[in-house]
């Protein structure tokens, strides 16, 4: 049995500036791009569909599954079974933390300050006097900060590509002799966080909207890992 794994960024968006929608060329780059990894499916795969908590990644799944729709229906398969889109806690960003509540990396302190809306009252100065915000809004590559630091105030990279890779493996535990694939609509700072764990030896910065990691494990024990023309294989247990 095969399992195919794909981390996907989300769609273009405007700004990092909260949860924003992907913009309407990025929808339908993504519905491309679901056309393209529709080519890629045999019949009788199972393909499943999971995106984090934030609209871009949702609204990525859902136009990715359109695209691989039409091609699976316009090559006459019958017995390829496509899952509605869900949530899935384990893709998420990075837990980052501020006065215990756990934010995601945006790219203003009014950002910021809108996720602590009605549970803690912050001024913007006060945030400017925290360690790691300050540093990480100014920062030319905000996530390229974040991914170099040993001790952020939540998770660091190696914290956050071991748990992607530990679920992705757990995947291939599910009884069954049908084969199945994957799609996580998520974030840069995961792919970034996984590509210097397990693939590159420096980080590639930010990867292009729905570029993809992708991810086979066929035989047991072993996963072979591909991000553009570079390929490894590696013993996961």
């Amino acid at each position: 049995m095969t399992v195919h794994v794909h981390f996907v960024r989300h769609g273009e968006v405007a700004s990092h500036r909260g949860d924003v929608p992907v913009t309407p060329s990025g929808l339908e780059y993504a519905k491309e791009q679901g056309k393209l990894m529709g080519e890629k499916l045999l019949e009788g795969e199972h393909v499943y569909f999971y995106h984090t908590i934030t609209k871009r990644t949702k609204q990525t799944a859902e136009m990715i599954r359109a695209g691989i729709m039409e091609t699976v229906q316009a090559r006459g398969f019958r017995h390829i079974q496509l899952y509605e889109p869900c949530v899935e806690d384990a893709i998420r960003n990075p837990d980052i933390y501020l006065g215990g509540l756990r934010v995601e990396l945006v790219s203003s302190l009014d950002a910021l300050l809108e996720q602590t809306t009605g549970k803690i009252k912050y001024e913007k100065d006060y945030l400017k006097t925290i360690p790691f915000w300050p540093q990480f809004i100014e920062a030319r590559d905000r996530i390229g900060y974040w991914l170099h630091l040993q001790d952020p105030p939540g998770e660091n990279a190696h914290a956050v590509a071991r748990r992607v890779m530990t679920f992705a493996t757990s995947l291939t535990l599910i009884p069954g002799d049908q084969p199945r694939r994957y799609i996580f609509a998520t974030h840069s700072p995961v792919l970034r966080a996984f590509l210097i764990n397990y693939l590159l030896d420096d980080d590639p910065g930010e990867p292009e909207y729905c570029e993809s990691i992708d991810l086979t494990f066929r035989d047991k024990g072993k996963c072979i890992i591909k991000f553009r023309n570079l390929q490894k294989k590696i013993k996961i247990f």
